[in-house]
């Protein structure tokens, strides 16, 4: 009888179980492969917990604020009270109104006290997704948006506001009186410096996205034209009115923080492209 060689299965070739078949080369550390990744739970509990660090923070903000409330309103109503027509002033009808507008500021003052800390937490949020050599910009970023977020509401307070508000008042004739209430003009000074201080924070948006290489400078510059269009759609959309002075005083700065951001990516961008190439 003539011998057969024995001639192995395929379920024989292949690696066993939990083997790793390599070609004689060691398996990967699986525990090396998952280490410094976040599972989509983790990112939901880290989330969560800068959430409440930055509710806090806001919370500490606002009582801390509304114990100088009353010297805070005076700050506020000062540059529109300039902006009034003579012999005409602020009036609330409500019970509760002035109390309410207290409250309202303390609210905005606190945000303003809390921002660093607030950003703080964005950047902790967002640092697991970055280099270890972009994690030294923490600093520049809290720093960077906070005063950004800063002079936009600055910026709000003493053109922004008093310019729309001058043109409301100047409709005023010697049948019609202008004594607007204070709870919607409070809210419409409120809605227009959040905007304006969200506005702001264009170049450090530009900065980020320039470091996760999602934008470049020439792509904004190419699409500069596109980009006025939008930043008109949004200045109509930030005031509350439809007047054209509020908005091209709306419009004006994010056209200049637009050409900033270019800057800003172009600087950014650079840096990038060479610690790529040092890596290589």
């Amino acid at each position: 009888m003539a011998l057969v060689p024995f001639k192995k299965s395929q379920d024989e070739d292949k690696p066993a179980l939990g083997q790793y078949d390599s070609g004689g080369m060691e398996p990967p550390d699986e525990e090396d492969d998952l280490d410094g990744r976040m599972s989509f739970l983790d990112h939901l509990d880290e989330l969560r917990k800068r959430l409440t660090h930055a509710i806090v923070a806001l919370l500490v903000g606002f009582i801390a604020a509304f114990a100088f409330a009353a010297r805070a309103q005076d700050f506020v109503m000062k540059p529109l009270v300039a902006t009034l027509p003579p012999g005409s002033h602020f009036v609330f009808t409500e019970p509760g109104e002035g109390f309410f507008l207290q409250l309202k500021i303390a609210a905005i003052l606190g945000l303003l006290i809390a921002s660093p800390y607030v950003m703080w937490q964005v950047w902790m949020f967002i640092a697991p997704g970055l280099y270890s050599n972009e994690k030294r910009f923490a600093v520049p970023f809290v720093l960077g948006t906070s005063i950004l977020f800063t002079a936009g509401a600055a910026f709000s307070h003493y053109i922004v506001f008093p310019a729309a508000f001058d043109f409301f008042g100047s409709f005023q004739t010697d049948n019609v009186v202008f004594m607007p209430r204070i709870a919607p003009v409070f809210g419409m000074y409120a809605w227009l410096l959040l905007a304006m201080g969200l506005i702001f924070q264009m170049p450090m948006l530009v900065m980020v996205l320039a470091r996760l290489g999602m934008v470049t400078a020439g792509f904004l510059a190419r699409h500069i034209k596109y980009a006025i269009l939008i930043i008109f759609i949004v200045a109509a959309i930030a005031t509350p009115s439809p007047d054209p002075v509020s908005q091209v005083v709306v419009a004006a700065p994010m056209i200049v923080l637009y050409g900033l951001s270019i800057c800003v990516a172009w600087l950014f961008q650079k840096r990038r492209d060479k610690d790529e190439d040092d890596k290589d």
